[in-house]
């Protein structure tokens, strides 16, 4: 699940996709002028190979649009509607922090309560910061973890609880002290799962619904990939899989069993374009939805909304979007200023779908817009046309720009990064049999390599879909090739110790394009015997 992100990582079919004009509050009037250009969703869609599209937009306070278009998929023609739901992926760190919020407002909790007077048996790696850590900082990327470290317990789909996922966090080594940098997460967010359950009694998806999507009249929403497969109107996924990296090839269907029900808190929420236009609102009116109920209160709005953790300038290449003066992430919300407008904003991407939301609070004008297509590109292409229409810029061709910038950094990640090339020699240095065994890393669990077939097998034992043969590459290092497509394989490196025994093995993602999620890097497996 990735961080938050203008771009990164579409198939174009002719059938017409419904939609639903909403009116303030309610479900009537469309703005005066048309908040899209004619014709952008279908051009983005063809040009970035998108089947299917769906967008919310609330404009001056007004519900101006929530509309499909295209199809739920390639294996399905059906049009996306203003209620197909889609999953939103870590756009649903919002609203763990809005369930919080309310648990603020009802006095269960405070923001800077420390996380173990509420969590018992919460533990991180090192003593101080357990004790110090608070309810405020499990949402705000900076508690010396680093990028998606622990992410291999949550996706893809792991036989891992939310509770075992907690107690597996003392075990994530830090990179970084205390409060110091930022790097994003989704593990903590989990742990502010299970903190909810505790205070109100209430699991995460219980409290969800009980305090967010009921009293917001999000009436199509799911949670966990099991509901969102079995949705009447849901979207497929999809992404390109066939060419030498992900996001290069022919656009083909993904399978819709591999994320799981575990991750729920950091990225399990499915929603439709009809329900995010009253999600919108909410955000943009103060805590309160279409219908008059108050989520939450305009003071824990504001809160929500404040920077806490600085977030260091990065180099956007040729993505064209306007640099900001200042980024921050807040509680489940990345800030920046760009061109004097304070903006809210958030990505979400899991296998095969991605969305983004943006929030222009001064002008009550917010979208979101969801694709089930991993074409971040194509998002980025509508919300550059809708930022240059409310940010006052010149209109420019940004369908243009973005497969411009697509191929730009696509070139440029590849020549950063180069794939390590395969020996066609390749030989190991130690008989088949010496690579054999079980190996434990203390985060993740066990993996298993096996001799099969003549050669080396490896199983990842948490995480049913991560298994399949392992190629002899260079020297020690082997490749895998899950048994599942879409998932990034990795190069497996053995060390051995003189008297021939394995000491341990390391694993990195072939793709530099793969997403941080695949956090290889991070595990360190040793022989489980030892």
């Amino acid at each position: 699940m990735s961080a938050p992100d203008w771009s990164r990582r579409g198939f174009s079919l002719a059938a017409l996709g419904a939609g639903l004009a909403l009116g303030p509050l309610s479900a009537t009037a469309q703005p005066a002028s048309a908040p899209l250009p004619p014709g952008l969703i279908d051009d983005v869609r063809r040009r970035f190979e998108v089947p299917g599209m769906a967008i919310a937009l609330v404009e001056g306070g007004r519900i101006a649009l929530a509309q499909g278009y295209g199809v739920r998929g390639l294996v399905d023609p059906r049009p996306v509607d203003a209620h197909t739901v889609f999953p939103i992926a870590s756009n649903t760190k919002a609203f763990t922090a809005a369930i919080l919020a309310t648990l603020v407002d009802d006095g269960h909790l405070g923001w800077d309560d420390r996380v173990i007077d509420h969590l018992p048996g919460f533990q991180m790696w090192d003593e101080w910061v357990t004790r110090e850590m608070t309810v405020r900082d499990l949402l705000v990327h900076r508690s010396g973890l680093g990028l998606g470290e622990g992410d291999l317990m949550l996706f893809p789909k792991t036989t891992f609880t939310p509770k075992e996922l907690v107690e597996h966090l003392r075990y994530l080594k830090p990179k970084t002290s205390f409060r110091s940098a930022y790097a994003y997460d989704n593990v903590l967010y989990e742990a502010a799962g299970l903190l909810i359950e505790a205070v109100s009694g209430q699991t995460w998806s219980e409290a969800l619904r009980a305090r967010i999507l009921q009293p917001a009249g999000m009436s199509d929403a799911v949670i966990g990939e099991t509901a969102l497969f079995a949705a009447p109107d849901h979207a497929l996924p999809h992404a390109k899989i066939s060419g030498p990296d992900r996001g290069i090839g022919q656009l083909s269907n993904l399978v819709t069993d591999n994320t799981g029900d575990v991750f729920l808190a950091a990225g399990g929420l499915a929603a439709s374009a009809s329900d995010l236009s009253r999600w919108l609102m909410v955000q943009l009116s103060g805590g309160v939805a279409p219908n008059g109920t108050r989520v939450f209160s305009a003071a824990q709005g504001r809160e929500m909304w404040k920077p806490q953790t600085l977030i260091p300038p990065t180099d956007i290449g040729a993505a064209g979007w306007p640099e900001p003066q200042f980024r921050a992430y807040a509680l489940g919300w990345e800030v920046a200023d760009i061109d004097g407008e304070m903006l809210l904003r958030h990505g979400g991407y899991v296998q095969g779908f991605k969305s983004y939301t943006v929030l222009i609070p001064r002008q009550k004008t917010g979208w979101v817009v969801l694709t089930n297509a991993e074409e971040g590109y194509a998002i980025s292409a509508v919300g550059l046309t809708l930022l240059d229409r409310y940010l006052g810029r010149a209109p420019s061709d940004r369908i243009a720009g973005m497969l411009a910038a697509r191929d730009h950094d696509m070139a440029r990640a590849m020549a950063a990064a180069p794939t390590l090339a395969r020996d066609p020699n390749a030989r190991p240095s130690q008989p088949l049999a010496a690579y054999a065994g079980v190996y434990r890393d203390p985060w993740y669990g066990t993996a298993t390599v096996s001799l099969a077939d003549g050669g080396l097998a490896m199983s990842f034992d948490r995480s049913p879909g991560m298994q399949g043969p392992l190629e002899p590459w260079r020297g020690d290092t082997f490749r895998t090739h899950w048994r599942l497509a879409g998932i990034e394989d990795a190069f497996v490196t053995f060390a051995f110790r003189p008297d021939g025994r394995v000491r341990d093995m390391t694993m990195k993602a072939v793709s530099p394009l793969a997403d941080f999620s695949f956090d290889y890097q991070d595990l360190l497996f040793t022989p489980a015997s030892a």
